[in-house]
């Protein structure tokens, strides 16, 4: 059986160690944040960089979102390039910003 496709927005400490986890876990993952480099980290575990948190979202399952504040986690979900409206329908949410 395959695994659903996940999002994960925010690649800092706690969500690049989620990442780590995820893909050793074997999910297919596409990050995004607004640093590109940290994310960048992250291809060698497998993971796909998105440029925006839209283009992140395409075709997840499952998003997670792992955002330093407010403003960032606005900026995400509801900015010009925003993952909210690029959803698919029944993808499942998961907000663990501070």
């Amino acid at each position: 059986m395959s695994k659903q496709p996940i999002a994960l927005l925010g690649t800092g400490t706690m969500g690049s160690g989620m990442a780590r986890n995820l893909r050793k876990a074997g999910f297919p993952l596409t990050v995004y944040n607004r640093t590109r480099e940290k994310a960048e980290r992250l291809v060698e575990i497998g993971a796909q960089v998105a440029d925006t948190p839209a283009r992140a979202v395409a075709g997840a399952g499952v998003v997670l979102s792992m955002l330093a504040d407010d403003d960032a986690s606005r900026e995400a979900w509801l900015g010009p390039d925003g993952a909210l409206p690029a959803m698919q329908a029944g993808s499942v949410v998961v907000e663990c910003g501070t």
